[in-house]
C-alpha cells in the first residue's frame, strides 16, 4: 500500500496536483518505516519528509516510550534544533548493544554455517508466558527481547546474565518495578523502561565486569551500580534517586542526559586508570559519541574574553636638558637679608605656609607646555625664566587610560583587554585542545545533579570528562584527587555547600567555559600539588572566593571572568604557586586577587577592576610575581603589601584607584619597579609603619581563613615543598625603582616608616600635592636618580627627624619649592634643582642638612633659603640667578652653623656669558641605574632621561622680553 501511494504521490507532484501543505498533512499520519521508504522516492520527496521535523518527527521523538525530551533534563522546555535528528541520535543509539551480533555474523567462521534466527519476544507478568524474569531468562536464546508487563517483579536470588537478551518495561515509566540483583557475565544487554530496586539481601543493583550495558529511560532508586573494566555502560535518559554508580578501570563508559538526586555520598565514582585491555563495544561507543553533536564551542559561540599588554608603551621617554643663561657669575656671595614690608619678595612669602612650603594660588598647569609665567610681576623686574616643556610619562596600553578618569562615566576597555572566546584560546594551545577533545574513561554530559551530597568523584587515577552538565544544590559538585584528570567544559556549577571543584593531591585536568556561581566555599579550591588548566570559565557571586590556591597547589588560571565573590576573586597562599594570566577580575566585595600566608605565584596581563578592597593584596610572607596587570577602578588602593608581604611588583598599569596606588607596609620587602602609576585618588605610592585596622580585614583582605576540608585546621606547613625560584630576587630593603608616578590626588610618594627604603630611577610627575614626602623615615630612606616635576606643590618634603639621601635626581619645574626640609639628617647631593616655583632649596629651623655639588635655579625666589636656626653646610654647589631683584641666597638670622664653602653663584651682566648643564650631562642619569632582572623590561619602558634646556637673552638687561627654553 506504501509503495502505491508513493508512485501515485510522485505523479501527482509532478503534474502539479495537490499543494505541498496538504501532502504534509497526509505524510503526518506514516509510521517510521514508511516516512523512511518516502523519503527514498525522490529528491523533492526526501526534502518533504525533513520538512515535518516540527510535526511528524516532534510526535515520533515524544510518543517513544524508551526516550525523553531531547532536552531532558536540564532544558525540557527548550526545542532541539531538530527533531528528526535528535530522535535519529536516540536511535542509533538504541542499537548499539546489538552491534557485537553483526561482528559475529560477519565473521569468516559463521559465514560457512549461515542460519538466520528471528528474535523472539518472550513475555513476562500474570496471564502471560512466564510469571518470572528469571524464568524466562533460563528459556531466552541470543539476543532476545523480554518484555516485563506492568507489576512488581522481586527476584529472590541473585540473577546472572549468561546470555544477550533485551529487558523491556511494558507502558509508561513506572508500570515496571524490579527488585532484583544481576550480574551479567554475557557480552552486551540491554534494559529499557524500568525502575530498578535493590534486592533484600544485596544493595547492588547491577553489576558487570566484562561485558557492555546499555540502560535506557529508567529510574534507580536507594542502590548501587557497579562496572568494572574492561566492562562499559552507556546510559541515556535515565533518573538515579540516592543511587551510586561505581565505575572502576572502565575504558569509556557514556552517561547522557540522566538525573541524579538526593544522594547519600558520591552519585558517580570514577576510580583507577582506564583499563588498556577494551571489549568490543569501546569502538562503537566511540564512534557514536564522536558522530553526536559536540560541545565544544564554535567560532562565535560565546562572550569570553585576552589581555594582550604587549603593546605597552614605555613607561617614560628620554629628554634632554642643556641650560644656556647669558650672564656672568659672581665670586661673591650675595647678601643675607630680609625682605623689605611690601616688596615682592613680601608678597611671596605671604604665600608661603606656617612650615615654609608654598601653597600654588594659579591653575594647574603642570601638564602644560611651559613653565610658570610670572605674569604677575612688575615690568621693571626681568625673571630668567627657563621656558622648557618638562615632558612627562608617556601613556600605557597604547593609549588608553591616557587622561583622567571622567566622573559617573561608564568604564571601556580598549580592544586589546577583551577576552578571547574559548574558541580562540583552544586553538592557541594545542594541549588544551588535546585535552578538551579527549575521551577516555567516563564521558558525563547534559546529565542534572541535585540536592544531594556529592556528584562526581574521580579518584586514583581516574579519568573523567564533563560535558554540558548541571550541578546545584550539592555539598560539592566534582572531586579530582590522587593523580586523577578531569574534562570539564560548559557545565553549570552552582549553590554547592562547600567547593564547587575540588582537586587535591595531584589532580589536574581541563576545566573550561563553565558558568560557576553562588557556591558557600571557593568555586574552584586547588591544593597538594594538583596542577589544572583553568581556562574561559566564569566563576562569580560566590559567598567566598572565586579560585583558592593553597597547599603545593598550582594550576594555569587563564581567561577566566572572575567577579562579584564576597572574598578574594583568587586566593593563594601556603605555598600555592599558579600561573594566573589574562583573566577579568571584578567588582568582588574584598580583593581582586590575595597572596597571604607564603603563597606564591606568576600573576601577569591580568584586568583588576573595581573591587571593593585592593586590587592584589600581598601580606604575611606572600612572595608573587606581579607583572603587566592593569589594575584600575578600584574602591580602595591598587596594591596593598602587608605585614611581611614580599614579591616583585613589575610593569603594571596602576590607574584610577579611590586610595592609593600601591600601599606598602614598612615591615614588608616587595621589589616595585616598572609601574605605570596614575591617577589615583590618594598618594601614588604610601609606606606606612602601620595602618588602622590593618589586622582585621575582611575575608580576602588579610583576613585569616579555615581552608581545611571538613571545616578542621590543617597544618598545611608541614607538607609544604621547598623550590626555588629564579623570578624572585631576595632583597634586604624595600624598594622602589624605574615608576612612571605621575597625576595621583596626594603625594607622587610617600614615606612613613621605620626602616630602610630605596627609591630610585622613577618619574614622579605632576602629583596632586608633592612629588615626594618623607614624614617618618628614623631608617635611611634613599632618593636616587629620579625626575620629580611639575607636582602641584614642593617637589621633595621631609619632615623633622627623618633621614633622608637624595642623590642625582633631577627636580624641575614644581609649583612650590623644589626641596624643603626639617630634616635631623638630610643630604642633599649632585642634584639638579631646576625652575621650581618657590626656592630651589629651603631649609627650615632645627634641621641638619649636607647640600653638596647641586645645580639650583628658581623661577621667583631664592635658590637656596634657610629659615632660622639651622646646622647645614653648603659646599660646591652651582646657584643660578632667577629674578634681577632676587638674591641668590637667603639667611633670615645669622647663623653659624650654616657653613658655606666654595659655591659658584650665576648672576647675569652681559650677553655674551653662557654656561651649561655639562660636565654632568643634566640628571637624572638612568643609564648606569638599571640593575638586576628588571633591567631587560625596563631597557624597553625606561629610556636615559637627559633634559636639554636652552635660554636666550633677547634683549637687554633689562629688557621686558623672556629668555626662551626649548627641549630637544
Amino acid at each position: 500500500m506504501t509503495q502505491e501511494l508513493c508512485i501515485e504521490a510522485k505523479v501527482t507532484m509532478e503534474t502539479g496536483g495537490l499543494p505541498l501543505e496538504l501532502w504534509r498533512m497526509i505524510l503526518a499520519y506514516l509510521h517510521l518505516p514508511d516516512l523512511g521508504r518516502c523519503s527514498l522516492v525522490c529528491r523533492a520527496w526526501y526534502e518533504l519528509i525533513l520538512s515535518l521535523d516540527s510535526t511528524r518527527w516532534r510526535q515520533l521523538c515524544l510518543g517513544c516510550t524508551e526516550c525523553r525530551h531531547p532536552n531532558w533534563p536540564n532544558q525540557p522546555d527548550v526545542e532541539p534544533e531538530s527533531w528528526r535528528e535528535a530522535f535519529k541520535q536516540h536511535y542509533l543509539a538504541s542499537k548499539t548493544w546489538t552491534k557485537n551480533a553483526l561482528d559475529l555474523e560477519s565473521s569468516v567462521c559463521f559465514s560457512l554455517f549461515r542460519r538466520r534466527r528471528e528474535r523472539r519476544t518472550l513475555s513476562v507478568g500474570p496471564g502471560h508466558e512466564f510469571d518470572s524474569l528469571g524464568s524466562a531468562l533460563a528459556m531466552a536464546s541470543l539476543y532476545d527481547r523480554i518484555v516485563l508487563f506492568p507489576g512488581v517483579y522481586e527476584e529472590q536470588g541473585e540473577i546472572i546474565l549468561k546470555v544477550p537478551v533485551e529487558i523491556v518495561g511494558h507502558g509508561k515509566l513506572g508500570k515496571v518495578t524490579l527488585l532484583a540483583s544481576i550480574d551479567q557475565h554475557c557480552s552486551t544487554t540491554r534494559l529499557c523502561n524500568l525502575v530498578f530496586m535493590p534486592a533484600w539481601f544485596s544493595p547492588i543493583m547491577y553489576k558487570t565486569t566484562s561485558g557492555h550495558v546499555q540502560f535506557d529511560n529508567c529510574n534507580f532508586e536507594n542502590g548501587h551500580i557497579q562496572v568494572h573494566g574492561p566492562g562499559t555502560c552507556q546510559v541515556k535518559f535515565c533518573t538515579f534517586k540516592n543511587t551510586h554508580v561505581f565505575l572502576h578501570n572502565v575504558p569509556l563508559c557514556v552517561l547522557e542526559s540522566c538525573e541524579f538526586m538526593g544522594s547519600e555520598n558520591n552519585s558517580v565514582t570514577v576510580e583507577g586508570h582506564p583499563s588498556a585491555d577494551k571489549n568490543w563495544a569501546y569502538k562503537y561507543l566511540l564512534g557514536l559519541i564522536r558522530s553526536s553533536p559536540s560541545l565544544l564551542p564554535t567560532e562565535n559561540s560565546d562572550f569570553l574574553m585576552s589581555l594582550d599588554l604587549e603593546s605597552r608603551d614605555q613607561a617614560w621617554s628620554p629628554r634632554t636638558c642643556d641650560i644656556v643663561i647669558e650672564g656672568s657669575q659672581s665670586p661673591t656671595t650675595p647678601a643675607s637679608s630680609s625682605p623689605k614690608p611690601g616688596s615682592k619678595a613680601s608678597l611671596q612669602e605671604a604665600e608661603v605656609g606656617s612650615d615654609g612650603e608654598r601653597v600654588a594660588q594659579t591653575p594647574d598647569s603642570s601638564d602644560g607646555g611651559l613653565s610658570p609665567s610670572g605674569e604677575d610681576e612688575d615690568e621693571d623686574q626681568l625673571t630668567y625664566r627657563l621656558s622648557y616643556q618638562v615632558q612627562g610619562p608617556r601613556p600605557v596600553l597604547g593609549g588608553s587610560f591616557l587622561g583622567p578618569p571622567l566622573p559617573g562615566a561608564s568604564i571601556q576597555l580598549p580592544s586589546c583587554l577583551v577576552l578571547n572566546s574559548l574558541q580562540q584560546e583552544l586553538q592557541k594551545d594545542k594541549e588544551a585542545m588535546a585535552l578538551a577533545s579527549s575521551v577516555q574513561g567516563c564521558l558525563i554530559r547534559r546529565c542534572l545533579f541535585r540536592d544531594g551530597k556529592g556528584g562526581v568523584f574521580v579518584c586514583s587515577y581516574g579519568r573523567a570528562k564533563m560535558e554540558g552538565n548541571i550541578f546545584r544544590n550539592l555539598t560539592y559538585a566534582v572531586r579530582c584527587i590522587h593523580n586523577s584528570k578531569i574534562v570539564m567544559l560548559r557545565n553549570d556549577i552552582y549553590r554547592c555547600r562547600a567547593s564547587g571543584i575540588f582537586l587535591r593531591l595531584e589532580g589536574g585536568g581541563l576545566i573550561a567555559g563553565n558558568n560557576i556561581y553562588h557556591n558557600a566555599e571557593a568555586g574552584v579550591d586547588i591544593r597538594k600539588k594538583s596542577n589544572p588548566l583553568i581556562l574561559c570559565n566564569q566563576i562569580h557571586h560566590g559567598l567566598r572566593s572565586g579560585i583558592v590556591v593553597l597547599g603545593n597547589g598550582k594550576g594555569v588560571i587563564r581567561n577566566n571572568q572572575i567577579f562579584s565573590n564576597k572574598e578574594a576573586g583568587i586566593y593563594i597562599l601556603y605555598h600555592g604557586n599558579p600561573i594566573v594570566s589574562g583573566n577579568h577580575i571584578f567588582k568582588g566585595r574584598a580583593a581582586g586577587i590575595a597572596v597571604n600566608e607564603n603563597g606564591k605565584g606568576l600573576i601577569t596581563e591580568n584586568v583588576i577592576r573595581e573591587n571593593q578592597w585592593g586590587g592584589v593584596d600581598i601580606r604575611r610572607g606572600g612572595i608573587p610575581v606581579l607583572r603587566s596587570n592593569l589594575i584600575c577602578f578600584g574602591y580602595s588602593d591598587g596594591v596593598v603589601v602587608g605585614e611581611e608581604g614580599k614579591g616583585l611588583i613589575e610593569g603594571n598599569t596602576i590607574y584610577a584607584n579611590k586610595g592609593c596606588g600601591v600601599w606598602m607596609m614598612s615591615s614588608s620587602l616587595p621589589h616595585v619597579t616598572s609601574n605605570h602609576v596614575s591617577y589615583n585618588g590618594l598618594y601614588g605610592v604610601a609606606v606606612f609603619s602601620q595602618k588602622d585596622g590593618s589586622s582585621e580585614f575582611p575575608g580576602g583582605h588579610g583576613a585569616q581563613e579555615n581552608f581545611s576540608e571538613d571545616g578542621d585546621a590543617i597544618l598545611w606547613e608541614t607538607e609544604l615543598e621547598k623550590e626555588d625560584d629564579p623570578l624572585r630576587r631576595p632583597i634586604t630593603i624595600a624598594l622602589v625603582e624605574s615608576n612612571s608616578i605621575n597625576h595621583n590626588g596626594a603625594s607622587g610618594l610617600y614615606v612613613q616608616s621605620s626602616e630602610a627604603l630605596h627609591v630610585i630611577t622613577n618619574v614622579i610627575h605632576a602629583n596632586g600635592d608633592r612629588g615626594i614626602t618623607v614624614a617618618q623615615s628614623s631608617q635611611l630612606t634613599r632618593v636616587a636618580n629620579n625626575s620629580i616635576s611639575c607636582n602641584r606643590q614642593s617637589g621633595v618634603k621631609v619632615e623633622a627627624q627623618c633621614k633622608v639621601e637624595l642623590r642625582g635626581n633631577g627636580i624641575y619645574d614644581n609649583r612650590g619649592h623644589g626641596i624643603i626640609t626639617k630634616g635631623d639628617s638630610t643630604v642633599v647631593i649632585e642634584n639638579d634643582i631646576i625652575g621650581n616655583r618657590g626656592s630651589g632649596l629651603q631649609l627650615l629651623p632645627r634641621s641638619d642638612t649636607k647640600v653638596m655639588k647641586n645645580r639650583i635655579h628658581s623661577f621667583r625666589a631664592y635658590g637656596i633659603a634657610v629659615r632660622g636656626h639651622t646646622k647645614a653646610l653648603v659646599q660646591e654647589n652651582i646657584i643660578f640667578q632667577g629674578k634681577t631683584n632676587k638674591t641668590i641666597f637667603q639667611q633670615i638670622s645669622n647663623n653659624r652653623d650654616c657653613i658655606m664653602q666654595n659655591n659658584k653663584f650665576l648672576v647675569f651682566k652681559k650677553k655674551s656669558d653662557t654656561w651649561r648643564l655639562v660636565n654632568p650631562p643634566a640628571r637624572p642619569h638612568l643609564e648606569s641605574s638599571l640593575r638586576g632582572p628588571s633591567a631587560a623590561h625596563s631597557g624597553q619602558k625606561v629610556t636615559a632621561m637627559a633634559t636639554r634646556i636652552t635660554a636666550r637673552v633677547e634683549g637687554g638687561y633689562h629688557s621686558n622680553r623672556s629668555i626662551f627654553c626649548t627641549i630637544l
